[in-house]
């Protein structure tokens, strides 16, 4: 799954650290969200979202690997 959640922490100008607090994570959590190595929870994409005033569907898309799966 893809995402724009490095993109949407430079346009507000917050770090990992400072994102992984508000949504009550680790960095390390938000930096594999970020590579595309964690499958996270509807909840915690919910969060992020609403951090960055988004849809999940702005944050988040669907890849066509992730419909074999």
């Amino acid at each position: 799954m893809k995402n724009s959640i490095k993109v949407e922490r430079a346009k507000k100008n917050i770090t990992q650290a400072q994102l992984a607090d508000l949504v009550k994570v680790s960095r390390q959590t938000i930096n594999a969200i970020e590579l595309g190595k964690y499958n996270l929870s509807t909840i915690l994409a919910l969060k992020i979202a609403h951090v960055f005033d988004q849809s999940i569907h702005e944050i988040f898309e669907l890849e066509e690997a992730d419909w074999e799966s």
